[in-house]
């Protein structure tokens, strides 16, 4: 049986599989006939329209959606398109594995600190953004899978609806890199210090415990998603999306799994540092105390160490201030970081053995914590409109 780890990490190495550029199919389409033309279409992109109706479509099943820099540049495009010309926009993935499983980490690792690498950050966080700025109602239908990448395409939305069929994780620690995509900013608002937990650990949320945590604001069985779509699609007046979405939503039948341990996570997270948490962790004994303590103990400790200074700073910044600390981040983790030995051990070699430089958490300064927050030069800045 994989371990936890192995789990998480099986949806981050998906890369496109085929050479040819991405090239968004855009249609005019009435609302009926929106999903059979994405269904029908090769493109990696599909933004397809209704009169006054936008929808994008991640369209690499086969890849669980996975997104590239091609890709995240076709979203924004039609993004900023439909802002000024649509009453809503949807956003979903194609198939029923997964809404956007996150970026292709390994062909970055691959790459190293090039200019197109720092570019899909760079880009990635821009999309992001503007997302969490959007002029009109955003519904992102998180159904299935949704990591990484795929998170920062729909929790800075106004509307996110999850369904049973729902997986989500921030699991970038694994890999020795950063909740990113806005993570610094999201994180810290969820209740108590389940932000924290969720960012050091990369714990999996299923189902309902996406809404019950706050990172889906509904909650619709799979099956009623395409009547959830038809409903967007045919909806007179933008104001009315909420008490539709509304209609569509239903009580989770299992209740939030990580109720019976809400206290333990506040109490033992509240530490003021990492060293702390481990601490609070070892004096608690419980059985998911040990549980947490294993899988803190197989992560990054430098990814530990800068994940908790990102999230007690961006508790106090707004979208943009994080994203642009995200982004030197970023640059900081293509440069010099665990970032590369995690992609090798877990996702290349798949060994599940990565030698992390420091491998213990005592041995990493506040000073290499401090030079992943350094910013960067003024021409090189993350700059947002």
């Amino acid at each position: 049986m994989q371990g936890p780890i192995q789990r998480l990490v099986y949806t981050f190495g998906h890369r496109t599989c085929s050479p040819l550029p991405l090239i968004a199919a855009i249609s005019s389409t009435k609302p009926s006939t929106m999903a059979y033309s994405a269904r029908q279409s090769s493109s990696s992109v599909l933004a397809t329209e209704s009169s006054n109706k936008g929808m994008i479509i991640l369209n690499r099943p086969k890849a669980l959606n996975a997104i590239n820099l091609e890709m995240v540049r076709k979203i924004y495009k039609h993004l900023k398109k439909c802002e000024k010309s649509k009453s809503l926009l949807i956003i979903k993935g194609t198939g029923d594995k997964a809404f956007c499983a996150g970026g292709d980490v390994r062909a970055l690792v691959e790459a190293g600190p090039t200019d197109e690498s720092k570019s899909f950050f760079r880009e990635e966080y821009s999309t992001n953004a503007l997302i969490g700025n959007y002029k009109i109602p955003y519904i992102a239908i998180i159904d299935g899978i949704t990591m990484g990448g795929g998170v920062g395409l729909s929790v800075h939305g106004k509307y996110r609806v999850a369904t049973d069929r729902t997986l989500f994780a921030m699991p970038e620690t694994a890999i020795g890199l950063f909740p990113d995509v806005g993570g610094s900013y999201f994180l810290p608002r969820l209740q108590g210090k389940l932000g924290l937990y969720l960012g050091l650990t990369g714990y999996r949320l299923r189902g309902g415990d996406v809404f019950y945590s706050g990172i889906a604001t509904h909650f619709c069985e799979s099956s009623k998603v395409p009547d959830l779509e038809t409903a967007l699609l045919n909806c007179p007046d933008a104001d009315d999306v909420s008490d539709l979405l509304q209609k569509f939503h239903s009580t989770p039948e299992k209740p939030f799994s990580l109720q019976p341990v809400l206290e333990q996570i506040n109490k033992n997270f509240s530490a003021d540092s990492v060293e702390g948490i481990l601490e609070n962790l070892q004096n608690d004994g419980s059985e998911w105390a040990k549980k947490t303590l294993e899988t803190l103990s197989k992560v990054s400790p430098t990814s530990m160490k800068v994940t908790f200074r990102q999230l007690e700073l961006g508790s106090q910044l707004s979208l943009a201030q994080c994203l642009i600390m995200e982004y030197r981040l970023a640059v900081r983790h293509l440069e010099r970081s665990d970032f590369k030995e995690g992609v090798r051990a877990l996702l290349i070699d798949k060994d599940q053995k990565p030698q992390w430089q420091p491998a213990q958490l005592a041995d990493v300064t506040e000073e290499h914590v401090q030079w992943f927050f350094r910013k960067l030069p003024d021409t090189e800045e993350l700059k947002l409109e």
